[in-house]
């Protein structure tokens, strides 16, 4: 009966006991998802941005949702202005490693992949090149949000009902500044979204870009096309309302903003739509699809 009792004892000692330890000191496999985001230093264009932050803290409950900017002259800006301090991709991936967490989903909110994401793209391979204490279980790199044709047609639904009053009005047009990626490939998806577009609204949407093509000039000879046109609105084809918006496209004490050329090119019944695409809840909802895809 004593052999009994101690075999149990030993069984429960060397079994039971070593269980219960294991499970109050083993760590659990922490996940993050590092939303990526050129930035703005508009307080009022930031809640672009949050609105992707949010939604992916609503979708994904198991997951720590962090922030970084690539714009070092942003983070800067903030961090002189309000005290905040955002970190670039580097700082935000190592401190998630020093954090412990194992599996990292960077997810951009960049439109194209041009010269932004592919230098958050080396980012991302640099440390994933990393092993042991220092390396993640999983870490890659989310798609923009026009990443392929396919892409190309889901934009064009979600701006044809972003503007679905603006379209009832046969003589207005919508005039999209994107950023543009000078001398890179992506930047020919602006064309394929115009593509897309004209399929949805043919004649009604003419998209543009700042830095790249097609530029302004382009935009002017595609609307003398469509002589019918004699009313126009403004809205960026970015995530945030920010300077570009502010200035470029809708300055009015800029010779050169898109607002005042366009009056000197005789369209003198311009409105301004200055709403970052980030609050839009149908592309917010196309964010967290992107993040379900990195996962699966």
């Amino acid at each position: 009966m004593h052999k009994l009792l101690s075999a149990i004892l030993i069984f429960a000692v060397l079994v039971l006991s070593p269980v219960s330890s294991f499970a109050e000191d083993e760590p659990k496999e922490k996940s993050a998802i590092l939303v990526v985001s050129f930035g703005t230093s508009m307080p009022e264009a930031r809640k672009a941005i949050d609105n992707l932050v949010d939604s992916a803290k609503k979708n994904f409950p198991e997951c720590e949702v962090k922030l970084a900017f690539t714009s070092n002259i942003i983070r800067r800006k903030i961090a002189r202005e309000s005290g905040d301090i955002i970190p670039n991709p580097v700082q935000a991936l190592a401190a998630l490693n020093d954090e412990g967490f194992k599996n990292v989903y960077v997810m951009p909110t960049h439109i194209i992949p041009g010269e932004e994401y592919d230098e958050l793209c080396e980012v991302v391979n640099a440390f994933g090149s990393l092993s042991g204490k220092y390396g993640f279980e999983f870490l890659d790199a989310g798609t923009p949000f026009l990443d392929g044709t396919k892409d190309c047609a889901r934009m064009a639904e979600i701006l044809t009902e972003r503007f679905k009053t603006h379209l009832k009005d046969k003589e207005t047009g919508i005039i999209l500044m994107g950023h543009g990626t000078p001398e890179h490939f992506a930047n020919a998806l602006y064309s394929q979204l115009q593509l897309a577009l004209d399929k949805k609204a043919y004649g009604k949407f003419f998209v543009g870009t700042v830095e790249a093509s097609p530029e302004l000039d382009d935009v002017i000879a595609n609307l003398k096309r469509h002589p019918e046109i004699k009313k126009l609105v403004l809205s960026p084809l970015m995530i945030v309302a920010g300077d570009h918006a502010n200035n470029d496209l809708a300055g009015e004490d800029d010779d050169e903003s898109w607002l005042n050329v366009l009056k000197r090119n005789g369209y003198k019944d311009i409105t301004t739509y200055l709403v970052g695409l980030g609050e839009d809840e149908n592309i917010a909802a196309d964010f967290v699809k992107k993040i379900h895809a990195l996962m699966d």
